[in-house]
Parts: structure tokens; sequence; C-alpha cells
């Protein structure tokens, strides 16, 4: 039995699927069964609890061949790496508890570093506390920016007429499509071919700038001129406040995207045919950002 968290999700509901598809059986892990009821169809069994809850998710982790476990996103925080890592600690005791053996986590890139990354230091946190459980085999993912994140970015382009972050204009920086992360996941579920502590990284086809990006959204929406703005952090801050996000996220990707632009995020990384995927930034703009649009 293969457990999936955040089933329903960019990458969770890939994975999930394509082990179905594979004949292999499946626990699917959800907030809200609705939300993967074409998983049900496909034959996996629906687990719904909370991943802060531990006596569930030893219940949901029992039986497993192995586990694919993630934090999943929570828009009402107020301090974001603590909850970050209750809920590694929370994964890593279930895990213990109820005996698993092989776990594959969704970390990030950068995540080696244990401050300084906002976000994904949070994620150093979730590494440390699997690698603790004693005889499980960890294989850790750390892929590059999600491509789907600038669906973030349509109703600035469309409002104000730029793409806009604090992050600088000429940083080269990895991106990748979530199906090619699910994709890599699957295959290594497949195999199990991982022992002890395994990092994987993950960096899309290849780098992109922002400005780049900015041009290739242009030249698919009809705007061929759209600009590139690098935003201060202050003003980066004020804007994502005033978007609806807490303080403390807010304040987290601030944190991210100063350790990218001071160059320490990707200093572990380097690309090699093994942590290059297939989809391109311009495909996925012109198969599906660009829908956003019209």
């Amino acid at each position: 039995m293969y457990i999936i968290t955040g089933a329903s999700g960019h990458t969770g509901h890939r994975v999930a699927t394509q082990l179905l598809q594979a004949g292999k059986p499946v626990r699917a892990i959800v907030r809200n069964a609705e939300k993967v009821q074409d998983l049900k169809d496909l034959g996996a069994e629906i687990a719904v609890g909370d991943l802060e809850d531990e006596a569930f998710l030893t219940q949901a982790f029992k039986g497993a061949t192995a586990v694919y476990a993630m934090i999943p996103p929570k828009w009402d925080l107020t301090d974001w790496r603590p909850w970050q890592d209750e809920i590694g600690k929370t994964i890593a005791n279930a895990l213990s508890k109820a005996g698993v053996k092989k776990v594959a986590i969704l970390s990030s890139l950068g995540a080696h570093l244990p401050n300084g990354a906002g976000p994904v230091s949070g994620l150093y946190d979730l590494e440390k506390h699997v690698q603790a459980v004693s005889g499980l085999d960890v294989l850790a993912f750390r892929p590059a920016y999600f491509m789907s994140n600038l669906y973030a970015q349509v109703d600035m382009i469309k409002g104000m007429g730029i793409l806009g972050s604090a992050l600088r204009g000429d940083l080269p920086a990895p991106m990748i499509h979530p199906n090619d992360i699910g994709d890599a996941v699957t295959k290594r579920l497949l195999t199990l071919d991982w022992s002890g502590f395994e990092v994987a990284d993950l960096g899309g086809a290849r780098e992109y700038t922002m400005t780049e990006v900015a041009s290739i959204i242009g030249k698919a929406i009809g705007k061929p001129e759209l600009p590139y703005v690098q935003f201060s952090y202050e003003d980066s801050l004020n804007g994502m406040l005033g978007a609806g996000l807490p303080e403390t996220i807010a304040k987290g990707y601030n944190e991210m995207y100063a350790c990218m632009n001071d160059g320490h995020f990707l200093n572990a990384y380097h690309r090699t045919p093994e942590t290059t995927t297939s989809t391109t930034l311009e495909t996925f703009v012109e198969q599906e950002l660009a829908h956003a649009f019209k």
C-alpha cells in the first residue's frame, strides 16, 4: 500500500493517479474527500483527516510500502516556521509509530540552509525530523520554484501591466512544472531504490531570469513589451499584506527572496542530466498559464 499525503495537490494527486494506473494500491490522505473523487473511482482508499493529528496519521501510515509526505500549505498562520516544525515532528512520529520503512518527502532547493531561507528553512527541519527516525530510508526531493506559482501574478499583470516581485530581474533560477515532480516521485516510488538518506534535486528544463519570464508571458498573452519590475523588500511586504497574506508568511517569502538575491539559496545546486526535467516554461505558459488571461 502506497500512502500519499496531499493527494489533492499538484504533485500528490499526480503521484496517486499514476500509482493507481500502474496497478498499485493507494491510500490517499486528504482533508476533503470530494476533491479526490476521481482517485476513489480509480480504486484508491481515501483517508480523511489532518496532518496535525498524529493518531490519525499513524493509523493512516500503517501497512505502507512507502509514504509520500509533505507539509501542506496553510494560510491562516501567526508563526510559520514553528507550525512547519510541529507538522514535521508529527509526520516523523507517525512514520516511526507506524513502522514505515520507506518515505519520499517533498522538500525544496535551498533546504540545505537551516536559517535565512524563509519557508524553505522549515523544510530543512522536516528533513532532519524524518532522518532521525530509526530504520527509515528517506528520499528528499528538492525541486525548484513551481511554474504554477506564476498564476499568482495574473491579477498584477492584468491590473498593473507588469510582472513584479522582490527577486532580481537578472537572476537565473531554475523553474519546474509540478507534473515533472510528480513523475519523478512516482518513478522512484515504483523502484523503491533508495536507502539511508538521499537528496534528489529537480531543476526543471533550465534556468530563467524574471526579465525573461516576463518576456515569455508577454509574448504568449499578446503583450510582448510586458516589463519585469523588481520591488523593494518593503514594497513587496506591503503588497503581500495588502493581498491578504498573514505577516508571518509575507515576511517568510521576503526572506526567501533575499536569500535568492544574495546567491545563497542555490549554492548547493548544480544542474546535471539527472536534475533536469522536460517541461519548459515556454510550454507551461503557452499551454496553461495563458488561458488565465482569457
